[in-house]
């Protein structure tokens, strides 16, 4: 791996990282949680930052964290509470640290340099509150007895570490945020020749009384642990813990990590050590003598923790492990699925024309295989939609402080999974709906008490699966939509006419035109008609649908349906003329014959079972030639509570089907969502279902509309 491949995976686990530091500034805001857990998590955050940071030499970024870690410090060590002043401040040096490293990948993001200097003069007025430019204190140093309630540390420095840019004072500092230093011993290893001025050659011994766990002290020599030896000696008092430990404990390593007597990495490097001189065919220590040896751990404390194993035969199941995988390289694995899904079905057809009983049964286990790996990678793809929703809390809490409104946020679901191309694709639209709600939809406090309602506003996001979809639902508890106003706007921009008559849902799809916008003034939030426009084009190129429930002064819905996923699809092949169309089989409810002498003269619906359904053909609609079928089949679709029929000629049958982008030219095309490869080799187009819904249930309510009418005229 290059230089620039490391900068990259710096780049990505430190957003990862923000993002968490985030989302715990929020929770911590909220109350939602134990404020210590999270404050932990949040310095753990910017600690791992900063120290990668100082590895590729991006010095600002240090400098600034370490102001951020420091006060974070003083919180963790109680001498510091965390009000939301700070948490305002927090937020913006998390906002400040994020602009930093994305101005790492992208050059066109400038770092706001007198915003950080404005920051870090906030920070050190935390830091130091009476004198922030005074210099840090030495640490205080007492000589005190051997206690057994005193954690014994000896650092043998490495001679690189003043090269690394390391310094041993500021460890000691950080060991007096931690407990109190009662002992320290300075020694020296000077060489006999070659001494180098810029070498270190220091060995320090303390005692340091604290209630820290050991894990945390040796997170402070986090960074000199490969080039320093680092011994941390428990405390003997902590010998209580190991004789407390459950009877049916493990292994004495378990046993000795689980109660916070040896840390996972002094285990493991013990443990490296005892494998090399078995490969070495050496005689080696016990695990315990090796601990005792390195001043790790007390010999009593070995031998208590030898007492508790019995023998058992059982032992704890592997914790999950996770492993960061390279999208491109998932996306080549899932393209190569794809190719082999096509290549199957084409040796299906070929193998159906053998008539070989052995081999199609062998085919069919092959073929029930590749559609486990097919889910199994696809699998790999889904990720929860509640990422996308933990980036909204900020952009609710932010909009809403600028408003000075009072908003309650609510999120259900957030567990559902999606198709990570599609959570990306989301952040837009979701961003743009959620800002509206709180801009226009919920209003000021003093409207909302003359309305009788709250003065706290409501805002909910959910997320759940239905037939064969994800919904996204965005609900406030606002003003509603103004149907009368918003068809005057529209009349007025010139989308309507003014004797046009359209029902209440169409009159709220409005909204999705470009410019279109019935605020009365332009703020630096909205009100300038652009970005709803923007939620419909990307809904979709999604292959989604959009739909706005909304009354006055009750509050606004708006509910988007999307597909599972974009890569492969379970499909039913269905013919018109010479073309070969694919409808997803998760939306097909049935088919049925077609007879057009049952139908009603200009009329596209069907009577179902004493039910109405709306039908298009699709011969019609994407402008199909030839002779028509003798016999036509209508494959009736549901999307959402949406149900219409697709007119047909032939039933094929089902197949796996690899989604392929449409080419630019053909995008405009309405009904066709993809295309796709068949076995045959031919060229197979993916119906888009919710349009050809739409457009199903739109003609059919322009007929009523227009037959209403031209009765009415009739009377006249």
């Amino acid at each position: 791996m290059d230089l620039q491949e490391s900068e990259l995976l710096f780049i990505n686990e430190a957003e990862e990282l923000l993002e968490v530091m985030e989302s715990c500034l929020l929770e911590v805001e909220s109350e939602e949680a134990a404020i210590e857990e999270h404050i932990d998590a949040i310095f753990r955050a910017a600690h791992t930052i900063k120290g990668s940071a100082g590895l590729f030499g991006f010095d600002s970024i240090v400098a600034f964290t370490h102001s951020v870690e420091s006060v974070l410090d003083k919180v963790r060590a109680a001498s510091l509470g965390f009000d939301n002043e700070l948490t305002d401040l927090m937020l913006e040096c998390q906002q400040h640290m994020a602009q930093m490293i994305k101005a790492l990948s992208d050059p066109k993001v400038l770092t706001d340099n007198e915003k950080g200097t404005r920051l870090l003069e906030q920070l050190d007025h935390y830091i130091h509150p009476d004198k922030s430019s005074a210099a840090a204190p030495e640490p205080v140093v007492e000589e005190a007895p051997t206690d057994p309630k005193f954690w014994r540390i000896q650092i043998d420095y490495g001679e690189d570490v003043f090269r690394d840019g390391m310094d041993p004072c500021s460890q000691l500092r950080f060991l007096e945020n931690l407990g109190r230093l009662h002992q320290v011993r300075v020694a020296a290893r000077f060489p006999e020749t070659e001494f180098d001025p810029e070498s270190c050659y220091l060995t320090l011994q303390l005692a340091l009384e604290s209630d820290a766990t050991k894990t945390e002290i040796e997170g402070v020599f986090e960074f000199i642990q490969e080039s320093s030896e680092v011994s941390i000696g428990s405390p003997k008092a902590m010998l209580d813990n190991i004789l407390a430990y459950p009877e049916e404990s493990d292994r004495i390593g378990e046993v000795l990590v689980n109660t916070g007597v040896v840390t996972e990495r002094e285990l493991q490097q013990a443990l490296h050590t005892q494998k090399q001189s078995l490969q070495e065919n050496k005689p080696t220590d016990t695990l315990g003598s090796m601990l005792v040896q390195k001043g790790v751990v007390d010999e009593s404390m070995v031998d208590a923790a030898l007492t508790k194993q019995k023998g058992q035969d059982h032992r704890k199941p592997a914790d999950f492990q996770f492993l960061k995988v390279d999208a491109r390289k998932l996306d080549q694995l899932i393209g190569l699925i794809g190719e082999l899904v096509t290549s199957g079905a084409t040796n299906e057809l070929l193998i159906s024309q053998v008539q070989n009983e052995k081999l199609d049964e062998s085919f069919s286990q092959m073929v029930h295989l590749v559609e486990q790996i097919r889910d199994g990678a696809l699998g790999l793809r889904m990720v929860q939609i509640g990422e996308s929703f933990g980036r909204l809390k900020r952009i609710v809490r932010d909009v809403a402080k600028e408003l000075d409104k009072d908003i309650q946020l609510d999120i259900l679901g957030a567990e559902t999974e999606l198709d990570k191309s599609m959570v990306e694709k989301l952040s837009d639209p979701l961003m743009h709906i959620v800002r509206n709600a709180i801009d226009h939809g919920i209003e000021p406090q003093d409207i909302r008490l003359y309305k009788g309602k709250p003065a706290k506003g409501y805002l909910k996001l959910n997320a759940y699966h239905e037939a064969g979809a994800v919904v996204i639902e965005i609900v406030d508890d606002g003003a509603g939509l103004n149907a009368e106003k918003v068809r005057a706007k529209a009349v007025e921009k010139g989308l309507i006419t003014a004797e046009q008559s359209l029902g209440k849902e169409d009159i709220y799809k409005l909204i999705f035109e470009p410019g279109f916008s019935t605020a009365s003034a332009v703020t630096n939030l909205s009100g300038r008609g652009v970005g709803m426009d923007v939620v419909k084009r990307n809904i979709d190129e999604l292959r989604g649908q959009i739909s706005i429930e909304s009354e006055l002064d009750v509050g606004t819905t708006f509910r988007i349906r999307l597909p599972l996923t974009l890569a492969i699809i379970d499909g039913f092949e269905v013919s018109v003329g010479e073309s070969h169309l694919v409808i997803p089989v998760n939306l097909i409810q049935e088919c049925i014959s077609f007879d057009a002498s049952q139908m009603t003269k200009d009329r596209n619906y069907l009577n179902v079972r004493d039910e109405v359904l709306p039908f298009v053909k699709i011969r019609e609609v994407l402008a199909i030639g030839g002779t028509r079928a003798e016999r036509e089949h209508v494959v009736i679709v549901q999307f959402g509570n949406n149900r219409a029929g697709l007119v047909v000629d032939h039933l094929r049958g089902e197949l796996q089907a690899v989604i392929k982008p449409l080419n630019e030219m053909f995008r405009s095309i309405r009904g066709i969502g993809g295309s796709t490869i068949l076995g045959s080799g031919d060229i197979g187009f993916i119906l888009d279902v919710p349009k050809l819904i739409e457009l199903a249930t739109h003609q059919e309510s322009r007929r009523t509309h227009l037959t209403s009418v031209t009765s009415s005229k009739g009377e006249l």
